[in-house]
């Protein structure tokens, strides 16, 4: 069985399936350990984020998300249901450009943190969306990293950028 941070994260099109299926059910948004985030969060923006970035290795790379900005107001009565993020991301159409983009989430606790959404599906008179952590790696693993074998001067002679 797959670990939560072993799961993909879930394309914009899966996202709207989901809540497509349970239009009038609340959201609830659960943080990698199972805990629930504050039943009242706001989505209040939807955006297509783009990094583009040379990795230690010398490649350049680009990666473009769907980033979900929540916010937790003190209007405590607040609930957003599936419909209303479907409209959400309806408006957001024109800068999503039709994409079926990896979808995260942005969430201010402490620090702001961006996870990823595994899954979303109904539970229990809720839309429950799964969230798992992002990761940091090395891309150029090949380059960066000596393989067993090697004399010192092939390890130390390290691709462009590397570290």
């Amino acid at each position: 069985m797959n670990t939560i941070d072993e799961l993909p994260t879930l394309r914009i099109s899966q996202l709207r399936s989901a809540l497509a299926s349970a239009p009038d059910l609340p959201l609830t948004v659960l943080w990698p350990d199972g805990e629930a985030i504050e039943a009242h969060f706001h989505v209040t923006e939807v955006g297509r984020v783009r990094k583009d970035f040379v990795d230690c290795g010398g490649t350049i790379r680009s990666l473009v998300t769907c980033l979900l900005q929540t916010w937790v107001g003190d209007d405590t009565d607040h609930r957003i249901t599936g419909v209303k993020l479907l409209r959400a991301l309806a408006h957001a159409e024109p800068i999503l450009g039709g994409e079926d983009l990896p979808v995260e989430l942005e969430y201010e606790a402490c620090n702001v943190v961006q996870l990823r959404l595994v899954s979303a599906m109904s539970e229990a008179g809720t839309l429950m969306i799964r969230l798992a952590s992002k990761h940091t790696d090395c891309l150029a693993k090949d380059l960066c990293i000596p393989a067993a074998g090697k004399s010192a001067a092939e390890a130390s002679a390290c691709g462009p950028g590397c570290c």
